[in-house]
């Protein structure tokens, strides 16, 4: 059993995660990434997540800041707090890190890391992933994972919307 302090140690900054990051790789280990805003945990993140770390040794997993939500999706959202997207997050048995971006995108943080396998959910086109051309230069993997139809954080808020009404 996991204590809390093991989940809060798998939350790191970008620095931390890029010395992580190439500890692990100089032990032999591919590195798999992915990112989102998470904001409302929910069976799709859960499958996603877990089958991405399948793909790899390692799972690091971008969380956006509030701020980077919040031009994403607008002045209502994140519903939950970084810390707590991330500590949910951090909590999972798949995730190896946890690291928070504040741009729009990933796309410093790919550049940082420079993941061996790059991964998003069925939604994205391969050729608009973020950071897709980044990895692929260094050799690396861009994958789009199967989606989980009839899961999304939109979706949950509208039902518990539509129930409060």
């Amino acid at each position: 059993m996991k204590t809390i302090d093991q989940v809060h140690n798998k939350i790191v900054t970008r620095e931390q995660a890029a010395k992580i990051v190439q500890h692990w790789k100089d032990q032999g280990m591919e590195i798999v990434f992915t990112n989102g805003c998470f904001d409302i945990l929910h069976r799709g993140h859960i499958e996603y997540l877990f089958a991405a770390r399948t793909q790899g040794d390692r799972l690091v997993i971008g969380v956006n800041s509030d701020h980077s939500v919040k031009l994403l999706k607008g002045p209502d959202r994140p519903v939950n707090d970084e810390q707590s997207r991330m500590l949910l997050l951090g909590a999972l048995e798949c995730a190896d890190l946890v690291v928070l971006f504040d741009e729009e995108t990933p796309l410093s943080l790919i550049q940082l890391l420079l993941p061996d396998i790059l991964v998003k959910g069925g939604d994205w086109k391969v050729e608009q992933i973020v950071g897709a051309d980044i990895v692929t230069e260094k050799g690396g993997k861009v994958l789009s994972l199967a989606f989980v139809d009839g899961f999304s954080t939109t979706g949950t808020i509208a039902k518990i919307q539509k129930k409060g009404s």
